[in-house]
Order: C-alpha cells, then sequence, then structure tokens
C-alpha cells in the first residue's frame, strides 16, 4: 500500500464506519425474527473490506466500532460477554486478512514487474535479431531499463581502450537533463563507470553531495542524488556498464541490480552479434580494398603512385584513422611523402615533399627499429606530447608499419587519428597493405631493371651491328673495291693476242663486283650506313625506294634523335616492309613518321591479306621487344582479308 498511515487510516475509519451503518440497519432488520446473538457475525462484512484494503490497524477500529454498535443498539448489555469475543475474533481475522491481502497485492505486483520486464527484455531481444542500427540499440535498452527500475535517467556507456575515460553510447531520460550521447568522461573521483570497471561487479552510489570528479560535479548539476551501474561483459572482457539514477530520495529496491543484469547478458548478446557482424564487414571491406590495390599493384607499370593514392585513399576508411601517409625513406634520414589522405597541413605532407622525422614520432621508431610503431597521446600538456610536426592536427594517436622491399627497409604507411584511440589491432592489419605496396615496389623495380637490361642487350646488338657494319666498309668491302679496281686494270693491259684471258679477267672482275653488291647489301641489313649518317629520314626514304611494294612515304621530322630511337623505329618499318613483301600478298604499303607529345610515332600499313600474327614467324615478337625495351607502345592491327597495320610509339630522349 502506498498510501500514508494518517491517510490510510483515516480512510478505513470513514469507510468501515459508513460499513458499519449499513451492517447495523440490516441486522436491525433482521433482529425481529433472529436471535441477536447470531447477527454479530454479519458485522465481518465491515471489518474486512477495510482489513483488505486499509490494514489490520483501521479493520481493528472498525471492529470495536461494529462490537460498540451492536450492543448499545442491537443486543442488550447482558450480552457484553459475547460481544468482547466477537471483537478479538474480529480483531484476529483483521489480521489474517491483512497478511493474506498483503501477500496477495506483492504477489500481483511482482507479476506485473515480471510480465513488464519479460515485455522489455522482449523489445529489446527484437532490436537485436532485426540487427538494428547500434544507436536505436542502444538508446532502446537504456529505456527499457530506466522505466523498469522506475529511473529518471538511464545510459549505457562503453571503456575506451586502456580503461582512461568512458562513452556515452545510449541515453534515456524522463526529464529534460541527461547526458549526450557522445559524451566523454574521464573515470576520476566517486564514478559509478569507475568503480563498475575496478570490481568488475554491479555498484550502487547512495549519495553525490560531498564527491569529487568531475562525473560526480556532472551528477549534481542533473540533480542526481544515487545511481547504480552493472557490468557488461563481452567474451569475458568488460565492455562497458549500464548505469540508472534517480533524483528522488528513495533509495532503489534491493533487488535493481538484479533486474539490471538480465539487460545486460541480453546487451552483450548484442554487441557480440553485431561486433561479429561488423568483423566480417570490415574483413570484406578489407579484402576488397587489398584486392583492389593488388590489382593496381600486378597491373602498374614503371610507376607505383597509382598504389600508393590507393593505399592511403582506403586505408583511412578502413582502420578507423582520419589521417593517412604513405612516405619513403631516403638515404640522408629523410622521408619523402608518395601520397597523403586528411592531413590539415596539405603544404607540408604534398606528394614530393621531404621530411626528417622528428622524437617522438612513429616514422622516426620505424625508421630506428624497421619495426611497427604506435604513441597515443593522453592530451594537451601531458605526456606523450606531438612532436612539432603533428601541431594543429589534433591528434590522439598515430600508427605506423615498415615497407620491406626485398629485406630492405624502404618506407612506411602511418595512419593517425583524432578522435581516441586506434583500434589494437592497427598494427597486424597495417602490414597487409605494407605488404602489397611491398610487392608493388618490388615489381616496379623488376620491371626497371629488366627494361634496363633488354635495353642494354638491345644497345649492344645495335652497337655490335654498327661495328660489324663499319668493319665491313673500313676493310672487306674497301679491299674488294680495290681488287675489282686492279683486276680492270690488268685486263686493259692484257695484249690483243689473248683475248681468253682478258674475258676471264672481266669475268673475275665482275665476280668481285657482284660480291661488293651483296657485301654491300649484307652491311645495309646489319646496319644501314645512311641511319647513322643522315638519320631516320633519308634512310627511310631509301627503304621505301629499294621495297619492290610501292610505299606512299610521310615524314613529319625537324631534327635527329637518340640512336636507340632512331634504331628502333628504321627496324620496326624495315620489318614491316619486309613482311609486306614476303606474306602479305599486297599491292600498296604506307608509311608514315612523325613527332607528336613527346614521342617518336611510327606507322605501317598495307593493303595485303593480313592475319599476322607474332608466333607466325614474321618477326613481330623482335619488334614487341625492341620497342617495350625503350618504354614505347607497340600495336599490331590485322583482320584476315583486311591488310595489316602496325602503330609504334616511342618515348624520346635527348639525342
Amino acid at each position: 500500500m502506498t498510501d500514508s498511515p494518517l491517510r490510510r487510516w483515516v480512510g478505513g475509519a470513514l469507510i468501515g464506519a459508513a460499513l458499519v451503518g449499513l451492517v447495523t440497519a440490516l441486522v436491525a432488520v433482521l433482529h425481529l425474527s433472529l436471535p441477536p446473538r447470531g447477527l454479530l457475525v454479519l458485522y465481518l462484512l465491515a471489518v474486512l473490506p477495510v482489513a483488505i484494503r486499509w490494514g489490520a490497524g483501521p479493520a481493528a477500529l472498525v471492529s470495536g466500532l461494529s462490537v460498540a454498535t451492536f450492543v448499545l443498539v442491537i443486543a442488550p448489555p447482558q450480552s457484553e460477554g459475547p460481544a468482547l469475543v466477537a471483537f478479538a475474533v474480529f480483531v484476529a481475522t483483521a489480521v489474517v486478512v491483512d497478511r493474506l491481502a498483503a501477500g496477495l497485492r506483492r504477489g500481483a505486483r511482482r507479476s506485473r514487474e515480471l510480465a513488464d520486464e519479460a515485455s522489455a527484455l522482449r523489445r529489446v531481444a527484437m532490436l537485436a535479431a532485426q540487427e538494428a542500427p547500434a544507436t536505436e540499440l542502444f538508446e532502446g535498452v537504456s529505456r527499457e531499463v530506466g522505466l523498469i527500475c522506475d529511473a529518471d535517467i538511464a545510459g549505457l556507456e562503453r571503456y575506451e581502450p586502456g580503461a582512461a575515460a568512458a562513452v556515452v553510447i545510449g541515453g534515456w531520460s524522463r526529464v529534460p537533463q541527461r547526458l549526450p550521447i557522445g559524451t566523454r568522461f574521464t573515470l576520476d573521483g566517486i564514478s559509478v563507470a569507475r568503480d563498475v570497471l575496478r570490481t568488475g561487479g554491479p555498484i550502487r552510489v547512495a549519495d553525490y553531495t560531498s564527491s569529487d570528479g568531475a562525473l560526480a560535479t556532472e551528477a549534481r548539476e542533473l540533480g542526481i542524488r544515487s545511481s547504480i551501474g552493472c557490468p557488461v561483459i563481452v567474451d569475458r572482457h568488460l565492455w562497458g556498464a549500464i548505469v540508472v539514477s534517480s533524483r528522488r530520495t528513495k533509495p532503489f529496491p534491493a533487488d535493481t541490480e538484479a533486474r539490471i543484469l538480465r539487460f545486460t547478458e541480453l546487451v552483450a548478446i548484442a554487441v557480440t552479434n553485431a561486433e561479429a557482424r561488423a568483423e566480417v564487414r570490415r574483413n570484406a571491406d578489407e579484402q576488397a580494398a587489398l584486392r583492389r590495390v593488388a590489382t593496381l599493384a600486378a597491373r602498374g607499370g614503371a610507376d607505383p603512385s597509382p598504389v600508393f593514392r590507393a593505399v592511403a585513399d582506403h586505408v583511412g576508411g578502413l582502420l578507423g584513422a582520419d589521417c593517412t601517409s604513405v612516405l619513403r625513406f631516403e638515404s640522408d634520414g629523410t622521408a619523402t611523402y608518395l601520397a597523403v589522405d586528411g592531413w590539415r597541413d596539405t603544404q607540408r605532407r604534398r606528394p614530393g615533399a621531404r621530411w626528417h622525422p622528428e622524437t617522438p614520432s612513429v616514422i622516426e621508431r620505424v625508421l630506428r627499429t624497421g619495426r611497427s610503431a604506435r604513441l597515443d597521446f593522453a592530451g594537451p600538456g601531458q605526456p606523450p606530447r606531438p612532436s612539432p610536426s603533428l601541431d594543429g592536427e589534433d591528434i590522439t594517436s598515430t600508427v605506423a608499419s615498415p615497407i620491406v622491399v626485398e629485406s630492405r627497409l624502404w618506407g612506411s604507411i602511418g595512419v593517425a587519428a583524432r578522435s581516441g584511440p586506434l583500434p589494437p589491432d592497427t598494427e597486424e592489419r597495417l602490414v597487409a597493405f605494407t605488404e602489397v605496396v611491398a610487392t608493388a615496389i618490388a615489381n616496379t623495380e623488376s620491371r626497371a631493371q629488366l627494361a634496363a637490361s633488354r635495353a642494354r642487350v638491345i644497345a649492344a646488338a645495335d652497337a655490335t651491328r654498327r661495328r660489324v657494319e663499319r668493319d665491313l666498309h673500313d676493310g672487306a668491302q674497301q679491299r674488294l673495291v680495290s681488287l675489282a679496281l686492279e683486276l680492270r686494270n690488268v685486263q686493259a693491259e692484257v695484249p690483243e693476242e689473248l683475248p681468253g684471258l682478258s674475258v676471264d679477267l672481266g669475268r673475275l672482275a665482275a665476280d668481285v663486283t657482284t660480291v661488293l653488291d651483296e657485301l654491300r647489301e649484307l652491311s645495309r641489313g646489319i646496319h644501314p650506313a645512311i641511319l647513322s649518317e643522315g638519320g631516320l629520314g633519308p634512310a627511310l626514304r631509301t627503304l621505301a625506294r629499294r621495297s619492290p611494294v610501292p610505299v606512299d612515304l610521310t615524314v613529319r621530322l625537324d631534327h635527329r634523335y637518340g640512336d636507340a630511337v632512331e634504331v628502333a623505329a628504321y627496324y620496326v618499318a624495315s620489318e614491316a616492309l619486309t613482311n609486306t613483301v614476303k606474306h602479305a600478298d599486297a599491292t600498296h604499303a604506307e608509311l608514315v613518321v612523325e613527332e607528336h607529345d613527346g614521342e617518336l610515332r611510327l606507322m605501317v600499313r598495307d593493303d595485303g591479306v593480313g592475319g599476322a600474327a607474332a608466333a607466325g614467324g614474321t618477326g613481330l615478337t623482335g619488334l614487341y621487344d625492341r620497342v617495350e625495351a625503350l618504354g614505347g607502345t607497340i600495336l599490331v592491327s590485322s583482320p584476315a582479308g583486311d591488310g595489316t597495320r602496325i602503330e609504334v610509339a616511342l618515348p624520346l630522349a635527348p639525342p
């Protein structure tokens, strides 16, 4: 019963008096035909309702009033003895009925509480089963707990890594004031969250009047008088706490902690499921990002910068970081920014900018130790303090991992956060991206080394060709020319009476001239002298003029180019025209060479049968090798029955 004692007595007495009056009227009517003693028991009709509703005390008062009324109004004075017995029976009955009624009321109240609690648990379970957003779930838990516990304010708080502070992630209030979602408070002074963290069990704070600490001050400002907190255990780790608070002087019931704990178990299950789903999504996103970056690394050419930019773009969001940087370590101890994302000072950290790693910084630790490093900053003015290069960035946590290329410390990937520490597994997850970057760099270096090796081989072959051509020109060709002249001279001096000898010498001179022409043709195939002496334009004109298939030649060149470029362009044209003559069955060919956008571009096409393939013995494989060794591109289009078209682009280098 919730009425005050005075109201209970007054209410019971008034209702009891009215009931006594009604029963007396009934007894007076029945007294006309029944003996009076048997009618005394009817006064229980007045006593029992009062006992049930207002308790044994008011019922005892009504019992006395009933007996007195019966003696004075109904029965003669000689019935006082039985009346006293009846009074005792009435009082005893009232006490028994009061106890029974109180038990029934407690049972009914408990049944309502259990039903309400079950309904609340069911609503929370539905939110969890429906995979509701975390904010909605935590708000729902706070509301249901607050209503069940008859609290004024209820909230769900999560401990930050390191347990130095807690964050409000869900809240409810029946009053206008409450802690906003996202409020972060340190665990100092009197604090329910701090004591729950310290003990690992339920905690009750009965008074904040003389307590110190930020949370106690906040509680006094909100008018809170008492609070109860219960731990939320997730995977055997203290994850957070549910806290209910009251602004009333009356304390919470003794079973409040047990009721809250039933909700914490459900919250723990929901959090475990939500974190499992988030982990699955996070892993899927991470693997997708790694695949995209790995694809870039596999397709990448001589420039790995797209891989660096992709890493900077993806890493921050996946690891919960606000800033990302990819750096290369230089031999002088500095680091060069290759790609950045999220930094406020874009001038200091622009790609290509150099920076000398400071102490303390995670990049300096990676450079010094070759291992992953982490620095969490407690706050302004508290050790460890961020390095000067982080001024104005409001960084609270940094992590970096090394990029190791073929056992060599090449650089580092660093991430930073502005709102609390980075997750504990950041270093481990960052390693996956450093490995992809290392692979991209190794591939790029291997491609560069291979291209340089191929270029050296081709350059050596070209130099050998030029040397052989020069040796032939300066040696064998000159001797053959001299021999032919001598034979002609000798033929001219042969007497007329020896005509047969003159004819033989003439035949020998002609044979020597034929050998000389063949040697000159061979020399031009090895390396045309006109290419070295006159350049690409004259060499191509000679090539077109000597072709059995008519060639339309267009040359748009203003100056000489590097030997490697000119030789490559000449041999592409020569091989293409040779294929036209030998395989294409063409009646016409076109050759165009020009300089455009820093490239030497060459196009050869014919109207032959087409169907050219690199594996068909047409020499295209060698052309591919020669062009790609210079960093150029070659495109061959040869549909059957529609001729062949070869397009080459060679990057220009200083001659």
